[in-house]
């Protein structure tokens, strides 16, 4: 299992009528990226879990809703890396040293790209 996080933006090239036929796509997806559901633990200990994996429950739309969170979140794992690290998947499949960078992409994508939507399938 794991979480697709993506951010979106309309495309300025899309046909502005209501066609059916066209083939150029409404929205251009502007970040994608995936993570293992193995790091949920570390996730709810730095606070964004539920604005990663249940987002849209939790009233994020826009990537702008995660800026927040996701600076909080990211300065908690930071500044607490033995914590995390305890939380590490026995499994070996995710781990502190890969979800702290994945997260600061994230959030950098998020302020590039303020008001794109976020979409997420887990």
């Amino acid at each position: 299992m794991s979480l697709d996080i993506w951010l979106t933006v309309p495309n300025p090239d899309a046909c502005k009528s209501a066609c059916e036929h066209c083939e150029v796509p409404k929205t251009l997806e502007v970040y994608s990226a995936n993570v293992t559901h193995n790091l949920n633990r570390m996730a709810e200990v730095a606070g964004i879990y539920k604005v990663l994996w249940r987002g849209p429950e939790n009233g994020i739309k826009k990537a702008d809703d995660l800026i927040r969170p996701l600076s909080e979140g990211l300065w908690f794992l930071k500044n607490n890396p033995e914590t995390c690290k305890k939380l590490n998947p026995d499994n070996g499949w995710g781990s502190y040293d890969a979800f702290v960078p994945w997260v600061e992409r994230l959030l950098e994508a998020c302020r590039d790209n303020p008001q794109a939507d976020v979409g997420v399938s887990r």
